[in-house]
């Protein structure tokens, strides 16, 4: 893959997001939910792009001066290839020039490879939500970023994996 580039989640992108979300989460959200979402004024949800396709996609909201990740997701045939990653710098870029400083999100315990991107981008463990996730019960590890501005993880518009 050579470069990914980023733009606001629009209706047009839908099939392909919910095509990586069902194949992403035990518990998909619905293109409804989706298509209620990128109309809502204190939601942000961009799509990563690659070869004119849609390949991630990620999505925040936005509460005074923080941010809450609400997902995050890659379709299985480019994972492993930093788009997490860049996806992740992107919603931190773009929560800066928001005037966000803090930035949150659930992850499930057993989800090794996401808990390990957030702690090398500077999250912390906060607390957990007991019986968080609907599908089985499993508890979610409430992480923090603070100091969004602060750090030097900020990256340009278009990357290369």
């Amino acid at each position: 893959m050579a470069k990914v580039t980023f733009c606001e989640m629009c209706s047009n992108h839908l099939d392909r997001v919910v095509e990586i979300e069902r194949s992403s989460y035990a518990a998909p959200w619905s293109r409804q939910v989706f298509f209620s979402e990128i109309r809502n004024e204190f939601a942000h949800y961009i799509v990563a792009m690659s070869d004119e396709q849609v390949v991630g996609y990620s999505g925040m909201w936005l509460i005074l001066d923080d941010a809450q990740i609400t997902n995050i997701a890659v379709h299985p045939c480019y994972r492993l290839n930093n788009v997490g990653r860049l996806l992740m710098l992107e919603m931190i870029k773009r929560a800066v020039l928001m005037g966000i400083t803090r930035m949150t999100l659930e992850v499930r315990p057993s989800n090794l490879v996401a808990r390990h991107l957030y702690t090398s981008m500077g999250f912390v463990e906060k607390g957990v939500r007991k019986r968080y996730y609907s599908d089985n019960n499993e508890d979610a590890i409430i992480m923090w970023k603070y100091n969004l501005a602060g750090g030097d993880m900020l990256l340009g518009p278009e990357q290369s994996v």
